[in-house]
């Protein structure tokens, strides 16, 4: 259904059993797949693909970049399936860094988030209310990103990890931690996301081994690297977490710090 008061672009590619509310706008070169849903007060602009099952609440998707490099070169938004973006969302398209901005499926975009040029987001990610994601950040899957972060330009953040609300976070996480503090450190495994996710008890407790080497041995950490390629046996889960931090090139969140009483659950 498509309200008499929506404007949609006439070369815009609507999918079957779509709805599109009063006053939402699409523009010119875009693609919403089946069984969308648009709310009122949307903006759908142009180069901007949507996959199926989408739901979209009062937000801007495929805006332009807020990049002064950006010369108005052809770019894109490419969303997968069944991704909600709440009120005053916003999510722009790519420069020509990387040419398009890719969400994945399954995403949870709470209030008033913004997604950044060129990011990268993978599948099963919530990012809570007020999330700011600057310009080419990378978010792998099943990621958790608490309100009111703010989330550097570069910055990639690991599958499965947790950032509590709030955070400042200018460095990379690996994947499966959970952190907070300020300035943003390492404060455990995300357990209880592991748990939900269906990890069993013994790839948990490999992973806290990886952990207490990476983060509380007091190793630099590409020595700790080498440490757990040599006494843990290798797992996806393990060569996930060592490539992830030998290539990081804005550094690693800090590692645990026994002085202010970090622990693990």
């Amino acid at each position: 259904m498509i309200s008499n008061l929506a404007y949609v672009h006439p070369e815009a590619v609507i999918g079957q059993n779509v709805t599109i509310e009063p006053f939402a706008y699409i523009g010119s070169d875009v693609v919403i797949g089946d069984d969308c849903y648009i709310g009122p007060n949307s903006q759908i602009l142009p180069g901007t693909r949507m996959g199926k099952g989408c739901k979209v609440f009062g937000a801007i998707l495929g805006g332009e970049p807020q990049d002064l490099k950006f010369k108005g070169e052809y770019t894109t938004l490419e969303i997968g399936d069944y991704n909600t973006f709440r009120e005053a969302c916003t999510v722009n398209r790519g420069t020509a860094a990387k040419g398009k901005t890719v969400i994945g499926s399954y995403n949870l975009f709470m209030a008033c988030s913004h997604v950044g040029h060129d990011v990268t987001i993978g599948s099963h990610c919530v990012i809570v209310n007020a999330v700011l994601l600057a310009g080419e950040v990378e978010v792998g899957d099943w990621a958790i990103l608490g309100g009111n972060s703010a989330v550097h330009q570069f910055v990639r953040i690991g599958e499965h990890a947790m950032v509590s609300g709030g955070s400042l976070v200018s460095k990379d996480v690996p994947p499966f931690v959970k952190a907070a503090r300020n300035p943003l450190a390492f404060v455990g495994a995300n357990f209880i996301g592991l748990r939900r996710r269906g990890f069993t008890s013994e790839k948990i407790a490999e992973i806290q081994e990886i952990f207490r080497i990476l983060f509380q041995s007091g190793y630099a950490y590409g020595r700790a690297c080498d440490i757990v390629e040599n006494t843990v046996a290798p797992s996806p889960e393990r060569d996930l977490i060592v490539e992830f931090v030998r290539k990081s090139k804005r550094g690693v969140i800090k590692p645990y710090n026994v002085a202010l009483g970090d622990n693990e659950e």
